[in-house]
């Protein structure tokens, strides 16, 4: 279900997208939540197949959202973004002794909704447990950029320190 506020929200959908929901969903998980920019920025970098129909949907979001609403694309962010599975398209291959071999090609169904936070101090994101979470808004870019890098060297501090936990053996 999507909730769509018309003044501060513009959506992209895209429909019969040739690749599992699973591969799809693996990419999506890491964009929702973020600004545009740094969206944009990181499905770029990212090696998997997914990212290019997610990124051209992203893109088409927020062409939408300056051409029809005259939003700033620098004060988007990815409010929501889900991916369900499509049709399954199937074929028959042709095998030795006149078997045939069914082929089954998966589709997916992926929504971007783009929210403008440049107007309002709280914003919500979709999140598949929570439901809607409304956060505030960082009320200067590069603060919340050394927030989330600060995090993110904690974070992998964290996950080093328990990594070396993991590899110390007792040979009891």
């Amino acid at each position: 279900m999507i909730k769509i506020e018309p003044e501060v929200e513009v959506y992209a959908l895209g429909q019969h997208i040739p690749m599992s929901a699973h591969k799809a969903r693996r990419v999506i998980d890491q964009i929702r939540g973020r600004l545009y920019d740094e969206t944009l920025m990181i499905l770029e970098l990212m090696p998997y197949r997914a990212r290019y129909p997610i990124f051209q949907l992203v893109s088409s979001a927020a062409a939408n959202a300056a051409h029809n609403r005259g939003f700033n694309k620098t004060s988007l962010i990815i409010s929501q973004a889900e991916v369900n599975e499509g049709t399954i398209v199937k074929k028959l291959k042709p095998r030795a002794k006149g078997h045939s071999y069914p082929i089954k090609r998966p589709t997916c169904h992926i929504t971007i909704v783009l929210q403008d936070i440049s107007k309002e101090r709280k914003f919500a994101i979709w999140s598949k447990k929570g439901g809607w979470i409304y956060k505030e808004l960082f009320i200067d870019i590069q603060e919340r950029y050394h927030y989330m890098l600060y995090n993110m060297i904690n974070q992998d501090r964290m996950i080093w320190a328990n990594s070396k936990r993991e590899a110390i053996w007792d040979k009891k």
